[in-house]
């Protein structure tokens, strides 16, 4: 049984930073493709930001320069960086990875960005 518990969701100042992780147990995800969603309230699922397993990187357009996506396979968990976070950054982030067809989320971990 995989999961994938995200942390570091919280309250923060406009401007602000926080460093969400999505730690994964039950199975090495090394091989697996591995992203960060988030859904906003009345709003679709959206993609923020995706790493391969051999590292490389896309972002949404939102976000790129402000967010960092890394992953450390030894300790089998990923990690969203976001600096200059803005009010519609708020969210629940949800972490995702996939291999062919074997899709796994985690919960969410809601970020909200707020004066």
């Amino acid at each position: 049984q995989v999961q994938l518990v995200e942390s570091g969701g919280g309250l923060v100042q406009p401007g602000g930073s926080l460093r969400l992780s999505c730690a994964a147990s039950g199975r090495i995800l090394s091989n697996y493709a591995m992203g960060w969603y988030r859904q906003a309230p009345g709003k679709r699922r959206e993609l923020v930001a995706t790493i391969t397993s051999g590292g490389s990187t896309n972002y949404a357009d939102s976000v790129k320069g402000r967010f960092t996506i890394s992953r450390d396979n030894a300790k089998n968990t990923m990690y969203l960086q976001m600096n200059s976070l803005k009010p519609e950054n708020t969210a629940v982030y949800y972490c995702n990875a996939h291999l062919s067809v074997i899709n796994y989320w985690g919960q969410g971990t809601q970020v909200t960005v707020s004066s």
